[in-house]
């Protein structure tokens, strides 16, 4: 390779790493989507003119631009501990790496299967881009975080379609008119490039105008009153306290005073995950303090861990005010390293541990059942089992409300408390339920079907906020169905490619 080669391959390299790192400024809390339709284009433009073994290092250069400008907080877990504090830079470095890889292998198959510079490539590279999202969130690591679709979370006409379709099917079609302005610089004629534009752009008000008609009908619902009100507190504890030795009689006493209970009115609290730094066969101890501040007209919900057997779980547990067990989950979907330790028996021979509280790694539960308190139905979430668009009710549980409990203290005040809470907004318009979300140094919220919110608490806040009424929701598409759209979408895109290749031959 020549030396103007290398450096314009390097200058090339480095344009890509800027159009990821912009890309991410899509996502929340800045939001600013429209810069997709300069980065996409930009990123297709160069691979489409470029070989395969130089584009598989362009689609890495531009993940790895992507995930460190939007995964960059998650290093804030190691800062608590000083065992973790020098694998902070390599974390750094070496996630969004590996998770540009995912960016390397769309590139590249897109090298191999194009054959043409006209709109079926916009087709062909939508459809590997999102199918390797898929892959990348359900099958290879299981971490969805931060599909590009999540940039409209703010666009709440334009993600009301989410009911029918779900994440990845919309994730799919907006990858495609993120790439549209591309088009400009293919091999097609002006007649066909406004076609295109136009059916883009119709596209838009078509999908705009039916959120608004959804929006407006959901208002028109009717209200019920709930035999219980529900109480969704946010604490506000810093990790610190629990690592410089605060008793978990303080933290009870604290959190319960910040619940304000009315002893004479039914009750649920909703209390989030990470508050008691003890395991449940010791929540008898502090029985006289849920007996001092809550009666019996009160059940509080609440996340502890639990041991069973030689397994630790991540728990979420409901308990009325003699700390009586009345339902427990226990956590399906576990956060590696936070939560357990892949290749538990190696790593920790070197010194390393989960980075949450306790050295031994966490089981995950295989099923999921309801809570049920005064004919109110939760489906219980704990954490970043929010994120899994799909998977929430694998037994097609009829329920009420999606209930998350989270502790986001680990991340600090960062962006990834609001790209948390998206995830949480698009789950909510998915399954057409109210999500009811607890969360230690997080935002709390309650958010409709819609993905409104009805009421939040900032992460720099502590209170509650208060749910006594909700509006009926009819079941959605999305939830009978799940993912199985998305694959029905993917036939109909690559047929339209098939057609559009043999069109263009013929």
């Amino acid at each position: 390779m020549s030396k103007n080669k290398l450096l314009i391959t390097i200058c090339v390299l480095i344009l890509s790493i800027i159009l990821g790192i912009l890309s991410s400024f899509s996502l929340p809390p800045y939001n600013f989507y429209y810069i997709n339709f300069i980065t996409f284009p930009a990123l297709f433009l160069i691979i489409l003119n470029n070989n395969f073994k130089v584009n598989f290092f362009i689609g890495w250069s531009f993940g790895f631009g992507y995930f460190i400008s939007n995964l960059y907080w998650l290093t804030n877990s190691l800062t608590f501990e000083e065992i973790f504090k020098p694998l902070i830079p390599l974390v750094f470095i070496l996630l969004p790496l590996i998770l540009g890889l995912f960016y390397a292998v769309s590139t590249l198959l897109f090298s191999f299967l194009n054959s043409k510079k006209d709109f079926s490539s916009i087709i062909l590279f939508a459809v590997i881009l999102s199918v390797v999202d898929f892959l990348r969130g359900n099958i290879l690591i299981s971490f969805p975080w931060n599909m590009i679709v999540y940039s409209l979370s703010n666009n709440y006409e334009s993600i009301q379609i989410l009911s029918a379709i779900g994440v990845y099917s919309l994730n799919l079609i907006i990858l495609t008119l993120f790439l549209i302005p591309s088009t400009i610089f293919l091999k097609t004629t002006f007649k066909k490039k406004f076609l295109i534009s136009s059916l883009a752009i119709t596209l838009c008000l078509f999908n705009y105008f039916y959120g608004s008609l959804k929006i407006n009908n959901y208002n028109k619902n009717t209200i019920n009153k709930l035999p219980s009100k529900i109480k969704i507190i946010s604490p506000n504890i810093s990790l610190e306290r629990f690592f410089n030795g605060d008793t978990p009689e303080s933290i009870l006493k604290e959190i319960s005073e910040i619940s304000e209970p009315e002893a004479k009115i039914n009750t649920i609290f909703i209390f989030p995950e990470g508050l008691l730094n003890f395991y449940l066969r010791d929540l008898n101890y502090y029985r006289n303090i849920f007996e001092e501040y809550f009666s019996e007209k009160h059940k509080i919900v609440i996340g502890i861990n639990s041991i069973d057997k030689d397994n630790i779980y991540n728990s979420m547990i409901m308990i009325d005010n003699n700390t009586n067990l009345i339902k427990k989950y226990d956590k399906n979907k576990l956060v590696p390293f936070g939560e357990y330790l892949p290749f538990e028996v190696f790593l920790k021979k070197i010194g390393l541990k989960k980075i949450t509280q306790g050295y031994q790694s966490f089981s995950k539960s295989s099923k999921r059942e309801l809570f049920i308190v005064d004919d109110i139905k939760f489906l219980p979430l704990i954490c970043y089992e929010i994120i899994d668009s799909g998977k929430l009710n694998p037994e097609n549980f009829n329920f009420d409300f999606i209930l998350n409990i989270s502790e986001d203290g680990w991340f600090s005040n960062s962006i990834g408390l609001h790209q948390h809470l998206a995830h949480a907004k698009f789950r909510a318009i998915e399954e057409g339920k109210n999500v009811i979300r607890s969360t230690n140094n997080g935002i709390t919220a309650i958010i409709e079907p819609t993905g409104n919110y009805l009421n939040k608490i900032e992460s720099t806040d502590k209170g509650f906020i208060e749910l006594k009424e909700y509006r009926n929701v009819k079941k959605t598409l999305f939830s009978y169905q799940g993912n199985k759209i998305f694959f029905y979408l993917m036939l109909i895109y690559i047929s339209f490619f098939l057609f559009l290749t043999k069109f263009k031959r013929g």
